[in-house]
């Protein structure tokens, strides 16, 4: 042998071959916004309420932290306040999309003269 064998250099007859597949082809999986996103609103964090301390989620704790400030007449805070409720009933179907009035049909009298 003509070459170093040893940590981070195999043997050369147990290395992988040029243009041999992969024992893992695809790599380490990647993590999507919308995974990590959920994962970190769904941590829980401890907050102290009303002298108590107590473990609630993120999603919780941002929540009412934006109630709270809206209930200061914070007017930035209500209307991210009312975006969110608006967005929250539309995905509830609790309220009906608004619809555009319609005409009422026009009705003409006919005379009875014929």
């Amino acid at each position: 042998m003509d070459y170093e064998v040893g940590y981070g250099k195999p043997p050369r007859h147990t290395r992988f071959k040029q243009g041999e597949a992969s024992a893992n082809p695809r790599g380490r999986p990647r993590k999507n916004l919308a995974a990590s996103l959920v994962e970190g609103l769904n941590k829980k964090v401890v907050v102290t309420e009303n002298g108590r301390r107590r473990k609630i989620a993120v999603r919780e704790a941002i929540t009412s932290q934006l109630i709270n400030k809206s209930a200061t007449a914070d007017l930035r805070a209500i209307k991210m306040l009312l975006d969110l409720i608006k967005d929250a009933e539309k995905q509830a179907g609790a309220v009906p999309a608004p619809q555009s009035p319609r005409p009422s049909p026009r009705r003409t009298r006919r005379s009875s003269r014929c």
